[in-house]
């Protein structure tokens, strides 16, 4: 059986190797993008001189010929579903048994005037640090990023790491609103102008202007301000890369509709990753989740579903780490920018403006149901264990210690935050775990 990848990000990589754990399936891998699989999480650190771009490649070239699979860098055009035929931007074409779409994101444009100018890119592939490579080196006075989030701040970081003056517009009220509650958000505001980050909250992008040449050279705002620059981000979010899939008949709404086992409306066709939409998602997940463990769990799964037998996606408690600038971030469950009505939270911050805790959990039944951490590591399996055992809120409070990562290295705030906690809701809850390895481990069996 000839199984057909396009798109070698992880979720395409991960069915890849699976499928030969579990087959001798005969298996191509079609990019447009690089000749081998990278980690996109890494492309900033290439362009801040961290990582080469072959650090970024987990595998060595003979891996693929080792395990039989095939790489071809071409760019598909069509897909005839009747006649299971791919059509590539040269005029060859490819047939299949099985067809495995993980073609990934691509940032989003909404018509600014100007968005097309060279000088202008987003930061998701590798064309994209191409393109800013390129234009670093011939130099830049100053760029400007529109859209906040986890990408806007990468890339702001990464001009920022060549002493790039750097402006980001935002056109929220606080720096990534809409996903996080409001200390947090603050939080990261004040982060960011304190690393002397012109952040500009409540405005948008109006226009990119021309500088003759076809390139950029500035932006007005929806304020009426004109900012000089010499390369626009454009950060505003992310959609799936989907337009190839015009005239096969395969299912769409802002991605490609799959069922619980990832399968299209057209037989042995299947869509993972970023590119994926969840006709009846699971409670509490989003239809599309463009997360790096969910597309690696898709991979996985649909491998099992071609090879083995027929395997329904399930993903596990929903989680998210990275980092804004220095303050680490993490959520395990459910935090939400405006709670659900029966949410209640507990927050508690440090001194310095840079660490806190938040522990969501239902008003009713005093559940825990998440976490969200800045600046500070909890452990995720022992959060994890607390949310699914639907552990009550004080429970956690008492035993916070279990949770904290690494104690040989990282200070224990569960004191503090217990204290605060106490204060708050007129209790006198103590601790009942210590800082040990093995009371953690035992707790994580138990």
């Amino acid at each position: 059986m000839k199984v057909v990848i396009i798109g070698n990000g992880i979720s395409g990589i991960t069915a890849a190797r699976f499928i030969r754990k579990l087959s001798n399936h005969e298996i191509t891998v079609i990019s447009a993008e690089t000749d081998y699989f990278f980690s996109r999480t890494a492309l900033m650190y290439i362009y801040m001189g961290h990582m080469r771009f072959k650090d970024t490649q987990p595998y060595e070239p003979e891996f693929w010929t080792k395990n039989r699979i095939n790489l071809m860098r071409a760019y598909v055009e069509n897909i005839d579903s009747n006649a299971k035929k791919l059509t590539f931007s040269d005029g060859k074409t490819l047939n299949y048994d099985k067809l495995i779409i993980a073609t990934g994101s691509s940032p989003n444009k909404f018509g600014w005037p100007g968005q097309d100018l060279q000088k202008v890119g987003g930061l998701y592939s590798y064309q994209d640090l191409e393109n800013m490579e390129k234009t670093s080196s011939s130099g830049i006075k100053r760029a400007v990023i529109v859209g906040g989030g986890l990408i806007g701040l990468e890339m702001a970081e990464m001009f920022h790491s060549r002493n790039i003056p750097v402006t980001i517009l935002v056109r929220e009220t606080d720096y990534w609103n809409v996903v996080m509650p409001p200390e947090e958000s603050k939080m990261i505001s004040r982060h960011i102008l304190e690393h002397h980050i012109d952040l500009r909250l409540e405005t948008e992008l109006k226009e990119i202007i021309d500088n003759g040449n076809g390139e950029a050279c500035a932006v007005i705002t929806n304020k009426g301000d004109r900012i000089d620059c010499d390369y626009v981000g454009l950060t505003a979010g992310v959609h799936p890369n989907i337009g190839f899939i015009e005239g096969s008949g395969i299912e769409k709404q802002r991605g490609i509709v799959v069922n619980e086992f990832l399968e299209t409306n057209i037989p042995d066709i299947y869509a993972i990753g970023d590119c994926a939409e969840a006709k009846n998602p699971k409670p509490g997940r989003r239809p599309i989740e463009a997360i790096w463990y969910t597309g690696r769990m898709m991979g996985e799964t649909v491998a099992h579903t071609i090879c083995n037998k027929k395997t329904e996606y399930t993903p596990k408690l929903w989680f998210n780490s990275a980092k804004f600038l220095d303050i680490e971030y993490q959520v395990y469950g459910t935090v939400l920018a405006r709670p659900a009505e029966n949410h209640a939270s507990f927050y508690w911050e440090h001194a310095n403006g840079k660490m806190s805790v938040r522990l969501v959990y239902d008003k009713n039944t005093k559940e825990i149901l998440g976490f969200n951490l800045m600046g500070i590591r909890f452990r995720h399996e022992v959060c994890e264990k607390w949310i699914l055992d639907k552990t009550n809120i004080e429970t956690v409070i008492e035993n916070l210690s279990l949770a904290n990562f690494d104690p040989e290295f990282y200070e224990d705030y569960s004191s503090a935050i217990r204290s605060l906690y106490n204060q708050k809701m007129g209790k006198k809850l103590q601790s009942k775990s210590k800082r040990n390895l093995n009371i953690v481990l035992a707790f994580l069996r138990g």
